[in-house]
């Protein structure tokens, strides 16, 4: 009999194999208290195990092979850097001294406290990093128990055309994994914006995370179906479905065939209007994802993880080392770079310090361009660093939660100071680079047509958007449900952005989830949506939905939805534009 496993789809695609499960017995971590002569022999055991546990992260990062996916290595260098970092390497000797405990007693001290800053975390993105500081936690503890090391290299027919079930997947398992012939993974553990779904969409491998318990209802070398799409796993199916899937993995391979031959088409409607397509990346690294699906440019380029894992902010060199990359590697097309748009809610350098860090509201707390404001320290070295890198290619500045004017004027100073700093200094920086502002916050929507002038361009960012104009914390289990992209209220907020923007004459991009789900595309064009940026995994599905889009059913059909009040409605239109 089959039986039905739903979990969350982070990796389109279809898989049928038998399992192979990764059992991991969690480390037991005892406490006990120490002689005041013990603490120094106990500081050098916990040191001993910060080195061996980068001699062997280092030893896979040097096996990375050099046409393997560029994401693996970064997901390993950021293991790496964490066990540099003295929250992982300083605090815990701290605690040993302090309570006079065992070292894996002060590591799980530590890596609670970090966890729970990390669950407190309003983005999701950034929620679900604290799975690396978990994993790099686990490889010390085991270092320190004197487990062997974390890693499995189980021969290669025992995972050739495997479908990999674990509790959970780090960087390190992926790389010793991947060239194994691996069909997807199953995890019980993870997001959307886990490394491990990141890492499943970069290998185009059919990919699910959040299957908890699945390993009590699958047996080992059981057959199963993935769809990865979906989020369903299918446990003994019988012929038929065999024959249903077998058929699904076929089109979807010619479907994906077929996205391959567009990557060097111009991305326009069938009338042939242009439309702009650039990609969302958040890492340097990104780029060869961009690269591998032709993208056109960056229309976001988020900067707040030059942040994240470090007690002290990256300076005004690291900036623009970053930058410079990103510039070189698009070889003249555009990137957009996204100011800090970090906040009370979300854990970074000297966050401490800050009221906002125990705000109730986070969300509406001090984050993005009102702590760049109250903190220039922070702020100031990022534009020097967003103005010298304009000097080496098309570049623009993106500003976000914008709120009114006020703040445009803010910024403007600060940029104008840099500006006097820089040509003291001979310095070169593109006078023109182009200032722009995300529209996520209903005030900025609701006024576009006043700030529109203020600016060269703007960016709908729909994820924070539909957040505040539904009072919904998407983050929230409780409530997530109600989080609505076509509700008429956020429907109107995006047609009024876009109108404004028009009748400014300044151009106006979406780079929220909305523009990458392929149910919108053809509803954001007939709103008179005319550029995009989105995440590389949906970019060639994006272009080719573009393609096959005629404007002229498109709008009377958008102006309609705009009417109607009732979601079922709003969802049968939507159904007949999509189809």
């Amino acid at each position: 009999m089959s039986v039905t496993l739903q979990g969350i789809g982070v990796s389109k695609g279809f898989a049928i194999g038998q399992v192979y499960i990764i059992n991991r017995d969690p480390v037991e971590i005892s406490e006990y208290a120490l002689a005041k002569h013990e603490i120094e022999e106990e500081i050098a055991r916990f040191e001993t195990a910060i080195k061996t546990a980068r001699l062997q992260l280092q030893h896979i990062r040097d096996r990375v092979p050099i046409d393997a996916t560029v994401d693996i290595a970064a997901f390993i260098d950021a293991h790496l850097l964490m066990l540099e970092d003295s929250l992982l390497t300083r605090v815990p000797i701290d605690l040993i001294y302090e309570h006079q405990c065992n070292a894996e007693w002060a590591l799980k001290m530590q890596c609670d406290s970090i966890v729970q800053i990390f669950d407190n975390m309003d983005d999701p993105y950034l929620s679900a990093r604290k799975s690396d500081v978990v994993q790099v936690v686990t490889r010390i503890h085991r270092i320190l128990c004197g487990i062997p090391d974390t890693k499995f290299e189980p021969a290669q027919n025992d995972l050739a055309n495997a479908i990999v079930l674990a509790d959970d997947l780090s960087p390190a398992d992926t790389m010793l994994m991947q060239h194994h012939g691996i069909l997807a993974f199953v995890t019980e553990y993870g997001g959307t914006t886990s490394h491990t779904a990141i890492l499943a969409r970069s290998l185009g491998i059919p990919a699910i995370v959040g299957m908890r318990r699945a390993v009590h209802y699958i047996k080992p070398n059981e057959t199963v179906v993935v769809d990865g799409e979906n989020g369903v796993i299918l446990i003994a199916p019988d012929d038929r479905s065999l024959r249903y899937y077998r058929k699904r993995q076929y089109e979807d391979k010619r479907y994906r065939a077929a996205l391959n031959k567009i990557k060097a088409l111009p991305t326009k409607t069938r009338e042939g209007t242009r439309i702009i397509l650039q990609a969302n990346i958040e890492f340097p690294e990104d780029m060869t994802a961009v690269k591998r699906v032709g993208g056109e440019g960056v229309g976001l380029y988020r900067t707040e993880f030059l942040f994240m894992n470090r007690e002290t902010p990256p300076d005004e060199e690291e900036h623009f080392e970053a930058y410079s990359r990103v510039i070189q590697a698009l070889k003249g097309n555009p990137v957009t770079i996204r100011t800090l748009d970090l906040g009370a809610d979300k854990q970074f350098v000297d966050s401490r310090t800050h009221e906002g860090l125990s705000a109730i509201n986070p969300a509406l707390g001090l984050r993005a361009i009102r702590l760049c404001l109250k903190e220039p320290k922070f702020f100031k070295p990022q534009l020097r660093a967003i103005l010298r890198a304009s000097a080496l290619g098309q570049v623009r500045m993106l500003i976000p939660m914008v709120c009114g004017l006020q703040e445009l004027i803010q910024v403007h100073h600060l940029i104008e100071e840099i500006r006097e700093e820089l040509n003291q200094k001979s310095l070169k920086y593109d006078a023109n680079m182009p200032f722009g502002v995300m529209v996520e916050v209903p005030a900025m929507a609701i006024c576009c047509d006043l700030l529109a002038p203020y600016v060269d361009f703007l960016s709908v960012g729909t994820n924070d958007l539909i957040q505040y104009t539904l009072a919904i914390d998407r983050g929230n289990e409780a409530v997530n449900y109600l989080y609505d992209p076509v509700h008429p209220a956020v429907l109107r907020l995006i047609k009024m952005s876009i109108d404004a923007a028009q009748q400014a004459g300044k151009p106006i991009s979406m780079c929220g989830e909305m523009a990458s789900d392929s149910r919108y595309v053809k509803l954001l064009l007939g709103l008179g949506l005319r550029s995009f940026s989105v995440n590389p995994e949906a970019y060639l599905e994006v272009k080719q939905i573009i393609n096959n889009s005629d404007l002229n059913n498109l709008v009377p059909l958008a102006n309609k939805i705009l009417k109607m009040s009732s979601q079922t409605e709003i969802a049968d239109l939507l159904e007949t534009i999509n189809a």
